[in-house]
């Protein structure tokens, strides 16, 4: 039985890898050193994309594959696939939703406490002699009882302030509509208005092009000179310039960051800032995790094959 074609566009740890070369003609676009003449070459046989969150599928990839009949997403972020180019040709797409969630959450709240408490900073007094030198580390700011604004109540955004529950904090948020599912958390429809209640402010909706740069200056700003943002959803959810401007001139307090526009070659700005705490777009990197996307995005390449119903459908 001949194998379908998989169009490979990034790379997968080995546990991964393996089970889809095994089940598949796996062809890894990443590893081509001449992109266009190799996929000139293997466009008929791709049936499928496996892909990453981060990397998507665009217009001009799809349109160059005349037999493809899915993409699977590994990770829970869909928003660099055209969608509207799947949709032309009935193109299904999946991804990885809630098997990564906690990991998320868990990274965000982990990444308040860090730069609240300047961890970074404390250690590195530790170990260049600060500590024994000086005395003790300057005073930072504590999190239990403070005030937080999640931007987004998704699966994630759930999640972030079910642990935020645990730091006595003051939670209210913002999304669509409010959700009967969180009926203690104050809903604020207006981002700003969120953003002027939040000492914490977390940015944790899903990325389209209506939520582009719905962190703007005037949200920027409402969280204050004493106030931080965390972000652990997409780069484009937050206007990049204007966050950096504000961290810059102390309009923003702090931010906390796993994600930058043009990843990982992010603006150097960023590196010159003592107020801000950069991680490299890992917030589902666990063990556990990891291997559970990976094993979705096999469940639903296996499931289309098979003509079953897809385990988590986009399109």
């Amino acid at each position: 039985m001949t194998k379908a074609g998989v169009l490979q566009i990034g790379p997968y740890p080995a546990w991964d890898q393996e089970p889809l070369d095994q089940a598949y003609e796996v062809h890894r676009l990443f590893e081509a050193g001449d992109k266009s003449a190799f996929l000139a070459e293997i466009a008929p046989r791709i049936r499928a994309i496996a892909t990453r969150g981060e990397l998507g599928a665009s217009r001009a990839l799809i349109e160059a594959l005349p037999n493809l009949e899915i993409v699977s997403v590994y990770g829970v972020g869909f928003d660099a696939v055209d969608l509207a180019a799947c949709r032309e040709r009935g193109i299904r797409v999946t991804n990885t939703p809630d098997v990564l969630t906690k990991d998320v959450a868990d990274l965000g709240v982990a990444m308040m406490l860090v730069q609240s408490r300047g961890m970074i900073g404390a250690e590195a007094w530790v170990r260049d002699g600060s500590w024994a030198a000086k005395g003790l580390y300057p005073l930072k700011t504590r999190v239990h009882g403070a005030k937080a604004g999640v931007l987004g109540l998704g699966r994630i955004g759930y999640e972030v302030a079910k642990r935020l529950v645990g730091f006595d904090m003051d939670i209210a948020y913002s999304d669509v509509s409010a959700k009967d599912y969180a009926p203690d958390w104050r809903f604020v429809a207006d981002p700003v208005e969120l953003a002027r209640h939040a000492d914490v402010f977390f940015v944790t909706l899903a990325a389209s092009a209506a939520t582009r740069h719905i962190v703007n200056r005037q949200v920027i700003e409402a969280v204050g000179p004493n106030g931080m943002i965390v972000n652990i959803s997409r780069a484009s959810n937050i206007d990049e310039e204007a966050l950096l401007d504000a961290l810059e001139d102390g309009r923003l307090g702090s931010a906390a960051l796993d994600v930058f526009e043009g990843e990982p070659a992010l603006n150097p700005r960023f590196l010159e800032l003592p107020n801000v705490l950069l991680q490299p777009h890992h917030a589902s990197g666990t063990v556990e995790t990891r291997k559970a996307m990976g094993r979705l995005v096999r469940d639903n390449l296996a499931a289309h094959f098979a003509g079953a119903p897809l385990p988590t459908p986009v399109l």
